[in-house]
Parts: C-alpha cells; structure tokens; sequence
C-alpha cells in the first residue's frame, strides 16, 4: 500500500474570499517524480485543466513548467483575485499508484470547518467535483455531519449549490444563526470527467448550437461564473480561433 500524504500545505491568507477545495493530487508530486510540463504547486499536473481553465477565462499567459517563474504566477493570480486553496485530503493509503479518488482508503481529512474560524472573509467554497464517493464534496458532507451543520440546496442544476451555516461555534448544539458559506460543486477539472460532461443535457444543448465546442469550452463557461473579477478571455468558439 502506498501511504499518499498532500505534499501542500492549504494556500490561506486574510484576505481570501473563495477557496478551492479538492482531494489529492497525484502521487508522483508527493513523491518528487514530476513530468515535463508539471508545476510544483498545487493542482499543477499537465494532465489537469483547472489552471488551463483560469488561463483562458483571465487571460493570464501562465508558464506550464516546473518552475519557480510558474509558481510564482499562479501564487500572484489567487492573491489578486482573493482566492484561497484548501483542499480536503490530507492523507490516504492507496494499492495503486494513480490519482484516482475512487481508490483512496483510510482517507484522513482536513478539518475545514476549523479552519473556516480562522479565516472570517471567506463565503464561498467551489468544490473541484461533486458528491460521488470520495470526490470533495462528498467529504465535506461528512465533515457537516459530524458537526451536525444541515447543508441545504440552492440549486440542484449542474454546478450543484448549497450553502451552510457555521455557527459562532462548531459543535455548541446552539441554535442561532451564525455566517452563512455557499458550496459550489463544479465539474472535475480533470481528463477523467470528459465523458460525463460530454453526458451533460447543457452540454449537448451547446454542442448543437455550437459544433466545435469542447469540454474544456464547457468548464471555461462554467468556472467564470463563480470566479471573482472581469474575465479578459473567452471561449474558442466564440472568439473566432
């Protein structure tokens, strides 16, 4: 079994807004073995589409490299747009060495609604996947659980909404209303979750509007919605390239 431990620690500061909130990154960048194009940072796999996804919504020019030109850029993006990341594995065992979430085990969590105390400013929590076993959401349902915090729906379309509220105190059984968080629950930013969007009832409805467009297109669309500030960039099929 291969003990896969978050090799980041959550990228917090005061003036955060929003937080990111996934699970693990893959095993080779907990264990140093990274691949051309990589960025030592997190959710910096070639093979993963959120920073891509920025990169076209901001048009921020990012570098996918392992370096530290690339590190700093993406640090320098969340500071500007007051976005945190936090996500919510912080260990688990694993028989097979891929970044599957289906096979975590004995999955130790990071305890975010502590950690929501600590940082007043925050109001939204955008989750990179939704409640299938294992995925972020589904661990943070657990966690709402165990401190007995009802997680009520917004919105049942895809992204999924919820909201919570933290009371002044966590676990004090007291009724009051405390600050009030919303969840957004986006689609997987990951090669893995293509089919499923290619599933997706909007999905087609914009494929039959628009021929050429793409999953990566899709999530473009859906992200800049929960993301703060005046995105610069826009879809390829809708800017002529």
């Amino acid at each position: 079994m291969f003990f896969h431990s978050h090799p980041y620690p959550p990228f917090l500061f005061k003036e955060a807004t929003r937080w990111i909130v996934g699970t693990l990154p893959p095993p080779r960048f907990s264990t140093g073995d990274l691949k051309p194009g990589d960025v030592n940072f997190c959710y910096g796999s070639r093979d993963g589409q959120l920073w891509t996804i920025l990169d076209r919504i901001y048009g921020l020019g990012l570098t996918f490299e392992n370096s530290l030109e690339a590190i700093r850029q993406r640090k320098a993006f969340l500071r500007e747009v007051q976005i945190g990341i936090c996500d919510i594995v912080e260990s688990a065992y694993r028989e097979k060495m891929d970044a599957s979430d289906l096979g975590m085990q004995q999955v130790e969590l990071r305890d975010l609604i502590q950690t929501l105390y600590q940082y007043p400013q925050v109001h939204t929590l955008l989750f990179t996947g939704g409640n299938s076993k294992n995925g972020p959401e589904y661990f943070f349902r657990k966690l709402l659980r165990k401190y007995g915090i009802p997680l009520k729906r917004i919105s049942d379309d895809i992204p999924r909404i919820h909201e919570f509220q933290l009371p002044e105190k966590a676990g004090s059984g007291r009724s009051y209303r405390g600050r009030v968080i919303t969840t957004v629950s986006l689609t997987a930013p990951s090669g893995a979750a293509n089919r499923a969007v290619g599933s997706l009832k909007a999905y087609k409805a914009l494929k039959r509007e628009s021929p050429h467009i793409t999953t990566l297109d899709f999530r473009v669309l859906q992200y800049g919605k929960f993301f703060p500030g005046t995105p610069h960039g826009s879809p390829c099929w809708q800017d002529g390239h």
